[in-house]
């Protein structure tokens, strides 16, 4: 079970990827002129809440509402494009920006109050997940008929026909892979590994068979980047997403909520949240079908896991990726695990 991306902030003195005292200054003057835009006052000095290679977020004190900056890294860089196309398609799901630079990648974003792990810590009850989960299924369904439009703004491409390329890239970025290194592949792994790679084909065929819309795919989707607001929930933090089976989002899902309450595979639990996310598809399919797809989809997500650390640490040192870098291989070796559900 492969979880990455922890609370806790690294602010190393530079970064490779250009975030440098210069390009602050830039970030900090286009910070100033969106709040003069938005009629918003500087309320205190700008707090760097976390840097990493993948991207660099800020808060800004403000009146009458503090807002936040982000900044996607080389490789995450087409969120403030996506999030600004979010707004204007499911803009009530979404935490819509207050000032979006496509270019620079870039985004000014209004404060979303707690976040759905905030008040599961206060002791709220899990059944949240059972409500949250067909809320995004159906904001999946709803954008299956924007594909091309996401892949226009630069969405990486993770459709279950494109996976078995994607792995034999992987396989052959044996730097990446960190072969025989601490929290590298085994080079047994590594042997072992192409001869997963027809049945990897196989699944996705397979899973294309179903006749599943592919959709949008936060890739991220745990209580840390969900708010709840005014009794809805609102998605954020969208620099991960890809173009996939809407149904490998269930993967970070499930791992997350399995780990923090430390549940077996196939656990009851588990199996009622995929159920409880499937139900949107539910008048259209077969139910054993959808659990299926459940399965290969999630199966082939682990590739896309491995895909989206290796987007996430483009441009960083190897100083600056080397806490994240197992994420590359962890994931890929995950595909020799049992399937969760």
């Amino acid at each position: 079970m492969r979880l990455r991306k922890p609370g806790g902030f690294w602010s190393p003195a530079g970064m490779a990827i250009g975030w440098n005292q210069a390009w602050r200054a830039e970030v900090d003057e286009w910070i100033s002129d969106q709040l003069v835009r938005l009629g918003r006052r500087p309320s205190g000095e700008i707090e760097q809440i976390k840097l990493r290679s993948w991207s660099l977020v800020l808060r800004v004190p403000a009146e009458p509402n503090q807002v936040w900056f982000k900044a996607g890294g080389p490789g995450c860089a087409y969120e403030a494009g996506l999030v600004a196309a979010l707004a204007g398609w499911v803009g009530r799901s979404v935490l819509g920006p207050l000032a979006v630079d496509r270019d620079r990648g870039w985004l000014l974003l209004p404060d979303g109050g707690p976040t759905l792990r905030s008040i599961l810590a206060d002791g709220d009850d899990q059944a949240h997940w059972e409500r949250l989960l067909p809320s995004y299924a159906e904001l999946q369904r709803e954008l299956s008929g924007r594909v091309d439009e996401m892949l226009a703004l630069g969405v990486p491409d993770q459709r279950p026909r494109t996976v078995p390329v994607a792995l034999a890239s992987l396989l052959a970025d044996t730097d990446a892979l960190m072969i025989d290194q601490p929290g590298g592949m085994t080079a047994a792994d590594h042997d072992r590994m192409p001869r997963l790679q027809p049945e990897v084909a196989g699944w996705a065929k397979q899973l294309d068979e179903f006749g599943i819309a592919p959709s949008l795919n936060h890739d991220d989707f745990h209580d840390g980047n969900v708010f709840l607001r005014d009794g809805h929930y609102v998605f954020f933090d969208w620099g991960d997403a890809s173009v996939s089976h809407p149904f490998a989002s269930l993967l970070v899902t499930l791992n997350v909520i399995a780990h923090q309450k430390t549940l077996t595979p196939g656990s009851a639990e588990l199996i009622r949240m995929r159920d409880a996310y499937l139900e949107p598809w539910s008048a259209e399919h077969d139910h054993a079908d959808l659990v299926e797809a459940a399965r290969l989809a999630t199966r082939l997500g682990k590739v896309g896991r491995s895909l989206s650390w290796r987007r996430a640490l483009i441009g960083g040192t190897p100083e600056e990726i080397a806490p994240w870098a197992d994420g590359i291989p962890g994931w890929l070796t995950e595909l020799f695990e049992p399937d969760l559900i």
